[in-house]
């Protein structure tokens, strides 16, 4: 579900440090981010009830550097949001979209689109895409090989009337989006073995949406369409890397503190020690197998069978939830064992029907650290500020609330961005793997990127500043370079 933004002003501030691209295909999106001037205002109810109607859809449902500037939002209070800029067409032009990791289908408003919002709380532009405006553009058919592959993975269908290859999305707050699919070309720069080489193309399938319905229709949390980085073959990372574009890996880095930002690239964040646990086969969204939970060092008792995978069941990774989330008996089990440790140093209050606590000194000193135990004996190791909430201080004594929410009649756990913000993460689709590592994402990272057999290459991004003045001299690098800025406003009425 996207982000919910009133109608404020955005101002922008600073721009990031740059990210780090190596490889055959790099591709660097640096964040954006938006933060409130009164964000401990926000309710938890409201973000938790954004998080529902998120959920809802869960269950339900030659290479170069690119510059495409990619915004991107954290912080719990805000409702979390990455949007990046993309140019579709011929001529080219440009759309804002959101990066969803929880869908796999790239779709933008289109022309004739009956109830896409015509203004935006972000303060962005909002454009339609219009078919035939771009002598590139061409309806899929749906005859087409990839029609039937998105009947089979992405709720695609087919009008014999028509003979077009049409989508209908339904999100779980009855909110949605139909339309039909088109062929068209992806436009980046590129820049090959130091030289600019010029502008490069990709021909992808998205979609071209012709109605909304409900919440998609609001300005507050609007933007040109939804940018799906899941898996499945109808995704722009799978269709570019079946080009042979891009590798078929992506990661992220999002930084935590108030500052904002981050980075997201195509290719693989390489760092030493990185956490690695498989990708639980044959799951529509990126689905791990979690075994237990510790706080303090001491395993909790949960029983087992509270993680297993199915459709709706276990433990999925997604960046477009801003809280994080336990089934029953494990929101249960945890929420005590905190309790236990911090009996004699932290005061309990109920806030809204929220845990909450009242400390005087370091949330670090108070509170233990808690981690989350994976297959292959990873494990996430999460810090005080990766579990709690600041809500805001009485007396002198700060509120640090319970960030992780409880599921409640349903045994799936869903790790938002309270969770992974502060950690390199790398989704490996190639060796079917999601790795982490705690990381300070104000920093620079290296990324790797094999594309050719047998070829991998690097770039440091400290390398290169802002306007890729120093881009020359990076010899045999292929990489897409996104800018990161950071934006301050209001989210959220």
């Amino acid at each position: 579900m996207a982000a919910v933004f009133p109608s404020w002003a955005v101002i922008v501030l600073v721009m990031s440090e740059a990210a780090v691209v190596m490889g055959g295909f790099p591709a660097t999106l640096k964040l954006e981010r938006t933060i409130p001037l009164a964000s401990h205002e926000l309710e938890l109810s409201r973000l938790r009830e954004r998080d529902r109607l998120r959920h809802g859809r869960l269950l339900q449902s030659s290479v170069g550097v690119v510059d495409f500037p990619v915004m991107g939002i954290y912080d719990p209070f805000l409702v979390g949001l990455y949007y990046t800029k993309l140019q579709l067409g011929s001529p080219p032009r440009e759309f804002h979209v959101q990066i969803d990791t929880g869908s796999d289908v790239l779709w933008i408003g289109c022309n004739s689109c009956h109830g896409c919002p015509k203004s935006s709380g972000l303060q962005i532009p909002l454009k339609l895409y219009d078919p035939g405006s771009s002598s590139t553009a061409s309806t899929v058919s749906c005859s087409d090989q990839r029609c039937r592959s998105g009947i089979r993975s992405s709720g695609s269908s087919c009008s014999g009337s028509s003979n077009r290859c049409s989508y209908t999305f339904q999100y779980g707050d009855g909110s949605g989006t139909t339309g039909y699919y088109v062929s068209d070309l992806l436009h980046f720069n590129t820049i090959v073995q130091g030289s600019v080489a010029g502008n490069a193309t990709a021909k992808i399938m998205f979609g071209c949406s012709t109605a909304q319905t409900g919440n998609l229709t609001t300005s507050d949390r609007a933007v040109d369409g939804i940018f799906g980085f899941g898996q499945q073959s109808l995704s722009v990372i799978s269709q570019l890397s079946s080009q042979g574009a891009a590798p078929r890996t992506f990661s992220h880095c999002l930084k935590g503190n108030d500052g904002g930002g981050g980075i997201l690239v195509f290719g693989e964040i390489v760092e030493p020690n990185m956490s690695y646990t498989p990708l639980v086969p044959s799951m529509p969204h990126y689905n791990l197998d979690m075994r237990s939970i510790s706080v303090g060092g001491q395993v909790l008792s949960i029983d087992s069978s509270v993680f297993s995978t199915s459709i709706n069941r276990g433990t999925i990774v997604d960046t477009g939830t801003t809280l994080s989330y336990l089934a029953d008996e494990a929101y249960d089990a945890f929420v005590e064992a905190i309790e236990n440790a911090v009996s004699e140093t932290a005061h309990p209050v109920l806030s809204r029907e929220n845990q909450c606590y009242l400390i005087t000194t370091s949330v670090n000193n108070v509170f233990p650290q808690a981690s989350l135990n994976f297959a292959g004996g990873a494990s996430l190791v999460l810090n005080p500020e990766d579990y709690l909430l600041q809500q805001n201080s009485i007396g002198g004594a700060a509120v640090w609330c319970i960030g992780f929410q409880k599921t409640e009649g349903q045994s799936i756990t869903i790790l938002g961005d309270l969770v992974l913000k502060d950690k390199i993460f790398v989704y490996d689709l190639a060796k079917q793997r999601i790795g982490w590592k705690n990381y300070d994402c104000s920093s620079s990272v290296n990324v790797s990127a094999t594309i050719e057999k047998g070829k991998t290459e690097f770039v440091n991004a400290k390398q290169m500043d802002s306007e890729g003045s120093s881009l020359d001299q990076l010899p045999n690098t292929v990489a897409l370079l996104l800018h990161v800025l950071v934006l301050a406003g209001l989210l959220f009425s």
